[in-house]
């Protein structure tokens, strides 16, 4: 399972494994004075890899432009120009339980799609 949609689809549930482990941490740390919360840049990433692709399709990874999407992991970048609380704390908790809800949604949707080519390939194996 080396295609291109199996490799965005495992960039992804690592990149919502990461994102849990950040959000998970910003929610820890929501009274520790002076912390930052971060946040995940996945899916900007991999929009950006496609749109550097253009409309190519390709079929194997060593065809033009589908390197830069396998490339797509997430980035964690500290939240820029949030309002502080005074002691200098970042975190909206209301903001992390509602992206801790997301994230399980596009986790799950992830799973399924894996689960879905999983299923094809057997059906085909076992024709």
């Amino acid at each position: 399972m080396k295609d291109l949609t199996y490799q965005i689809v495992k960039n992804g549930l690592d990149a919502s494994a990461k994102r849990q482990r950040v959000i998970s941490s910003n929610i820890a740390n929501v009274n520790t004075p002076g912390y930052k919360a971060s946040t995940v840049k996945f899916e900007t990433e991999l929009q950006k890899a496609i749109e550097k692709k253009g409309t190519l399709v390709t079929t194997h990874e060593k065809h033009l432009g589908a390197a830069e999407a396998f490339k797509v992991t997430g980035q964690v970048e500290k939240v820029e120009g949030s309002s502080m609380n005074e002691n200098g704390n970042n975190v909206d908790i209301d903001r992390e339980m509602v992206d801790l809800a997301a994230n399980e949604i596009y986790y799950n949707a992830l799973i399924e799609q894996v689960n879905r080519k999983l299923s094809g390939m057997s059906y085909v194996i076992n024709r």
